[in-house]
């Protein structure tokens, strides 16, 4: 694979980002650390779940003996921007077998999706896009898995005054900013974060939700528009 040219292409452009997921895999794994859940436990977790947002999610509930289904029901929302990863991913993967798109999709993350869009905008005849994804993947899973378990093991021993839950957070807001290529999706994120803020008192992490709800419904509504202008214009 490494003599590959696209997975060394994959491999070279998710590198400059290793940083921002070093910080936001270390801050999750203090947090799983410090919430008493035990070693082995929490470092299953990681293997199974591979989903930072969705197991800091999940850790307060976990800890406040909530019922399975919140947990669950919880982690589901926060996971449903991989159901618009795979959407956007099906063109490029589509002529593969079911099963190796299912073990490909194991691989999903943020850091990935991004740069894989930022590098084929559109499905292009020729390109080996499985090897480019296993390249960015090759990079952003282990060093998501090594931050991760870094911080699971130093957790108590890592002071809060180091601040890396904002060093995290910059990093994925860094990340969001990169996708943010047009009018419609900048508007789109706007509308979220406004719809996040003003819904934060919602219990659960409801507000996240509602902040997904808010951008999608933009979303369609704008694409809406943009066919009637279209008709108009015709």
């Amino acid at each position: 694979m490494v003599r590959r040219p696209m997975f060394r292409r994959g491999l070279l452009d998710a590198a400059p980002m290793s940083l921002g997921i070093v910080a936001w895999g270390v801050v999750a794994g203090v947090a799983m650390a410090k919430s008493d859940m035990g070693v082995p436990l929490a470092v299953l977790m990681s293997l199974l779940v591979y989903a930072g947002s969705a197991q800091i999610a999940a850790l307060p509930l976990i800890a406040a003996d909530a019922p399975i289904w919140v947990v669950w029901a919880t982690t589901l929302c926060v996971c449903l921007r991989f159901m618009a990863f795979s959407f956007h991913y099906r063109p490029y993967f589509e002529h593969l077998p079911r099963g190796r798109r299912i073990l490909l999709s194991y691989l999903m993350g943020d850091t990935s999706f991004a740069l894989f869009i930022h590098r084929f905008p559109k499905p292009a005849h020729g390109q080996d896009h499985v090897d480019y994804f296993l390249g960015g993947s090759f990079i952003t899973y282990g060093t998501w898995q090594v931050a991760i378990v870094t911080g699971i093991f130093a957790g108590h021993a890592i002071p809060p005054s180091w601040g890396l839950g904002f060093a995290g957070t910059m990093a994925l807001l860094a990340l969001t900013c990169t996708q943010l290529r047009s009018p419609s999706a900048s508007v789109a994120a706007l509308v979220a974060a406004c719809a996040a803020v003003a819904a934060y008192a919602l219990p659960l992490r409801l507000n996240i939700v509602v902040a997904i709800a808010a951008a999608i419904a933009f979303g369609v509504l704008a694409r809406h528009a943009r066919s009637l202008r279209g008709e108009g214009e015709a």
